[in-house]
């Protein structure tokens, strides 16, 4: 579900115009999007999906014979086989819903579990690299928090990225709950190790993360032993972050490929679904 979903419903709902929710309430063998997709449609546009396509163009149809009819409640159920133009072979059962406040305010609760269901991200350093990543992540169901301590770093981001300006960037580690991912790259090797270190002490991160080469890693590992550190700690690093398939160093690059590995490497700390349909129904 898209985390702007809501607030796109309560803008039609604001211009007066009839909307319908289309959420996908079963999926079975492949199909393009599954239970955590949804998609609002009103008389002229459409917002969020639920797996593109011509399911998509047949749902769109079906909610606006819906809403002319003025109907509120309807379930589909779908074979996307040869018929539909689609080749997945799955199933799917859409439920369309009418859109009111009250069905916004369930759509709230969702988005909002729905963001927690992937570790938090804690970006620490704000310069190019950082920044890049944050704007990378901004559209992702992660809470992500970029951290640094100059407080001009900090301005200009989507208002989905929480700022924190903190003179020690080691209070945000503490202050972090299990399975959170850390990714840390600023501007300071120094300060890079102390937070590498920290974070490597906790041993429960989805990700830990810091930016460098081959020659940092290698220095780190060094610095890390003989300050008390194990090998076996080592092994959660991912440094270089992005991994080493593309060498582009741009920090736009680096970002995506860092989403990339987030998203891989948190997929295991997700959290079960079942509460945000809960929420959504």
């Amino acid at each position: 579900m898209s985390a702007a979903l809501s607030g796109s419903l309560r803008m039609l709902l604001a211009r007066g115009e009839p909307v319908m929710l289309v959420r996908v309430a079963q999926a079975r063998g492949s199909t393009p999007r599954g239970t955590d997709a949804a998609m609002l449609v009103s008389g002229r546009e459409t917002f969020g999906t639920i797996g593109g396509g011509q399911l998509e163009f047949h749902a769109t149809d079906v909610a606006r014979g819906l809403m002319a009819a003025g109907a509120a409640h309807h379930r589909l159920t779908i074979p996307l086989g040869a018929h539909l133009g689609q080749c997945c072979g799955g199933q799917v059962t859409l439920e369309f819903c009418a859109g009111t406040p009250e069905v916004a305010g369930g759509m709230a609760r969702g988005e909002a579990l729905l963001e927690d269901s992937f570790s938090p991200v804690l970006i620490f350093g704000a310069g190019h690299t950082g920044r890049a990543l944050a704007l990378a992540l901004a559209s992702l169901p992660f809470a992500t928090t970029l951290i640094d301590d100059r407080a001009q770093t900090l301005l200009d981001l989507p208002a989905r990225i929480a700022t924190l300006r903190l003179d020690d960037p080691a209070e945000a580690i503490a202050a972090a709950p299990p399975g959170a991912a850390f990714v840390i790259l600023t501007h300071s090797h120094a300060l890079d190790y102390r937070l590498a270190q920290a974070v490597l002490l906790r041993r429960d991160a989805a990700y830990a993360g810091m930016i460098g080469s081959a020659t940092k890693r290698a220095r780190f590992e060094r610095w890390f032993v003989a300050s008390g550190g194990t090998r076996e700690d080592l092994a959660a690093l991912a440094c270089p972050i992005g991994g080493g398939a593309v060498a582009d160093k741009r920090p736009a690059v680096i970002a995506a490929l860092t989403a990339a590995e987030l998203l891989a490497r948190c997929a295991a700390f997700q959290r079960p679904l079942a509460r945000v349909r809960e929420a959504v129904a």
